[in-house]
């Protein structure tokens, strides 16, 4: 990777208690403006990060032509190797978290469920990537439950496998998931804090007339990971 897909925060180095390694939705890199304002967001309640760019994203960067995300075992092993150099980088008694935006995050729940069952939902991916770096949480920001309108679609059936403590962060209005909708998919999510951002959409945008703004939400989302890792640290 080089120094443009690597991006550690400003913390990253200064011996954190607590870092996430983030990976990107489907259709923005790594800086995009959302995961510029959620990587400060992070930084300022204490949680240090490091992001990376997916191969297909790289090959974007470098010609400018767009192109579809890698296959799954692709993406995979690219995360599980971005957790090996972070852990690897990363004192030895801090508090690992996989994360991601929407496509992103459902990539790091991928990763969670392959170590706590021994193997993926997907065969072509390898788990001995993964094995020797085990995670101590995952957080999922505007996870795509079902692609938009099609509740037929559902993203969550591994989601039950998961036994690492699991946090998704949604927004309200998210066309990839609402609150309605997920009221069918309690079993799944029997294992997973589910949190809510008021009148938020995928990217955490609020509806015009509501007094919040993007970073507004974004920072309710930082807070919330904040919450999420100091209490399971604290079970532990």
């Amino acid at each position: 990777m080089n120094k443009n897909t690597w991006l550690p925060s400003a913390g990253f180095y200064d011996v954190p208690k607590i870092a996430m390694v983030i990976a990107h939705g489907a259709g923005a890199p790594a800086d995009s403006d959302y995961m510029e304002q959620l990587i400060m967001a992070l930084d300022d309640v204490g949680i240090s990060s490091v992001r990376f760019e997916f191969p297909y994203m790289q090959e974007r960067r470098a010609d400018g032509r767009k192109r579809p995300p890698d296959r799954q075992p692709g993406l995979l092993d690219s995360f599980a190797l971005a957790l090996k150099r972070a852990k690897d980088e990363l004192p030895p008694d801090c508090f690992v978290m996989a994360g991601g935006k929407s496509m992103g995050g459902r990539m790091a729940s991928l990763l969670a469920q392959s170590a706590n069952i021994g193997k993926s939902s997907d065969p072509g991916f390898n788990s001995n990537l993964f094995k020797s770096n085990p995670i101590d949480g995952v957080v999922c920001y505007g996870y795509p439950f079902h692609p938009p309108g099609k509740l037929d679609r559902w993203r969550t059936e591994h989601l039950a496998d998961i036994t690492c403590p699991l946090l998704i962060v949604q927004g309200t209005r998210d066309p990839f998931g609402k609150p309605a909708e997920l009221e069918t998919q309690s079993a799944a999510l029997a294992n997973c804090e589910l949190r809510w951002l008021e009148g938020g959409n995928h990217d955490f945008q609020p509806l015009a007339r509501q007094p919040e703004t993007q970073n507004d939400l974004i920072r309710q989302a930082a807070q919330l990971t904040r919450q999420f890792a100091v209490r399971t640290i604290a079970e532990r």
